[in-house]
């Protein structure tokens, strides 16, 4: 059962008051709280099994290790991946992304090739692609998106030439909310032999995901957006791909052999794991993830489309209310601008009354000129977040409304 007042008592920071006020915190988008039992897991970790793992013979190494190995097996488990061989760790989306447009475009991309992105994505699924477009003179192709905020899929199809080779494009909009239909995006990538990357860090809180389902190539996300340490993250690819990809960095752990001619790599996943991995973030990554299976996906899930309803139909009836992405499949974020306030008049008040929202371009410029704005004030659910808190917000931004 999702027991919301049980739920609440395991994230004390929700306890907070910010200037007098208790604490509402809607800025999930950008980082989610973290559950007792996840600090308590770093803490053990330190205290209990702090070693340097892999190579070490000595009891705490090898418990270390094997919380470690144990940790990417959870992780294969949530995302229902074949193989733990599958999952790699890194610091987080931004890594994954930037891992992938590297390798992949050292080994599969020459000048004229292209990329299809989406004009919904993030600075970090646009940014080193544009990084390789400047090595290598390969170029993007962009997706548009309706007034709604979904992506025209006729368009997306008229976008592959014999030149795409990869399309990398967000599961869920980060500003949008736009839950955006991965499965048709896969079907006809495939059906042209091209590879899919998704960007998941707004998806993996909210909603399931089968990668073997999906039949994606790679999946990413971030541990701080489910409820996990910030600078821990998944990338996980298909076997095949992983292994035709050249590593990303050089270092320790990732080599098989070393000499002054000649370096043999590692075997995946170790392959794309260069240096000390962070073995205490990953055993936190795995106890989150736990969290999460443990209270349900989809009960998880359901709840928040419950907050995403009352939330919008409450904001729509504010005078002057504007809400940007009314996609018919959302997940729970609202972006919206009132009258001519200044989406960071907005926030800052709305701070003084003890609400977190987040306000700017949210890493998206991009969309942002698409829509004709500066930015948005951005209302971000999660798990822990109750109705009684979208009335607090609703109070905030009528008292703010009124002020202006």
């Amino acid at each position: 059962m999702f027991d919301i007042d049980t739920i609440r008592k395991d994230f004390p920071i929700l306890e907070e008051t910010i200037y007098g006020k208790p604490l509402v915190y809607l800025d999930n988008g950008a980082t989610t709280q973290k559950p007792k039992r996840v600090v308590e897991k770093i803490e053990q970790g330190y205290y209990t099994l702090n070693a340097n793992i892999h190579r070490g013979v000595h009891y705490l190494s090898q418990k270390a290790t094997e919380a470690h190995e144990e940790a990417r097996k959870t992780a294969q488990s949530f995302l229902n991946a074949k193989s733990s061989n599958e999952i790699i760790f890194t610091r987080g989306t931004t890594e994954a992304i930037n891992l992938i447009a590297s390798s992949f475009s050292e080994e599969f991309m020459e000048a004229g090739d292209e990329v299809i992105v989406s004009a919904m994505e993030h600075h970090s699924n646009i940014v080193p692609w544009q990084i390789q477009a400047a090595r290598k003179g390969i170029s993007l192709k962009v997706i548009p998106i309706t007034e709604k905020g979904e992506l025209c899929m006729d368009s997306y199809k008229s976008l592959f030439s014999e030149k795409t080779k990869l399309v990398s494009v967000t599961h869920v909009s980060n500003v949008l909310g736009t839950v955006n239909p991965v499965t048709e995006i896969i079907e006809e990538a495939h059906k042209r032999g091209v590879p899919v990357l998704l960007d998941g860090a707004q998806a993996v809180p909210h909603i399931k995901v089968d990668v073997q389902a999906l039949d994606v190539d790679f999946y990413v996300f971030s541990g701080h957006k489910i409820y996990a340490p910030t600078g821990i993250g998944i990338l996980y690819g298909k076997e095949e791909w992983l292994e035709k990809l050249p590593p990303y960095q050089g270092g320790g752990e990732m080599i098989a052999s070393v000499s002054f001619e000649k370096t043999v790599f590692n075997e995946l996943p170790f392959k794309f794991e260069a240096g000390t991995p962070d073995y205490i973030g990953s055993t936190a990554l795995a106890e989150a993830l736990n969290y999460v299976t443990n209270i349900g996906i989809d009960n998880i899930s359901a709840y928040e489309d419950e907050l995403l309803r009352y939330a919008t139909e409450r904001l729509k009836a504010i005078e002057g209310m504007r809400i940007f992405g009314e996609a018919k499949h959302k997940s729970c974020v609202i972006s919206f601008l009132v009258g001519n306030i200044h989406h960071y008049d907005m926030g800052m008040l709305l701070d003084r009354l003890g609400i977190a929202v987040r306000t700017g371009h949210h890493c998206a410029e991009p969309l942002m000129r698409e829509l004709g704005i500066e930015g948005t004030v951005r209302a971000s659910f999660a798990l822990y977040n109750t109705k009684k808190e979208i009335d607090t917000l609703i109070e905030g931004i009528e008292r703010v409304r009124k002020m202006f």
